[in-house]
């Protein structure tokens, strides 16, 4: 997997909230539902609107390879790649890719790693 997961930076940027509000929740790119509450996955702008904090813009790079759920290594290598780099991220895997979100400020370099992890 690792080799053909052609990472593509996405435009956008987004924000990771919390918020209970359903007409926020229908805008999120993501939610997921933790002990504490709805974590949403924002558009920044629209956590700007919300008054949400927005402190922290992440770009989101996806993997477009087609990830098994019960694949291995693929986000430990990520993570791995990134870590190297000295860049934060946040995966999400979703049925189809996944998903490798990182701060915006670092988005370019987080590319440059993952292509030639893919290349490596």
């Amino acid at each position: 997997m690792i080799r053909h997961m052609r990472p593509e930076l996405c435009p956008g940027r987004y924000v990771f909230a919390g918020s209970d509000d359903p007409a926020l929740a229908a805008r999120a790119l993501a939610t997921f539902r933790e002990d504490e509450g709805l974590s949403l996955i924002l558009p920044e702008e629209v956590a700007r609107e919300a008054g949400l904090p927005a402190d922290l813009p992440m770009r989101r790079i996806t993997l477009r390879v087609h990830s098994a759920l019960d694949g291995i290594g693929l986000t430990a290598a990520v993570s791995g790649a990134l870590t190297e780099a000295g860049i934060a991220c946040n995966v999400v895997a979703a049925l189809h890719h996944d998903h490798v979100f990182v701060p915006a400020p670092d988005a370019t370099r987080a590319l440059a790693a993952l292509e030639a992890l893919s290349d490596g």
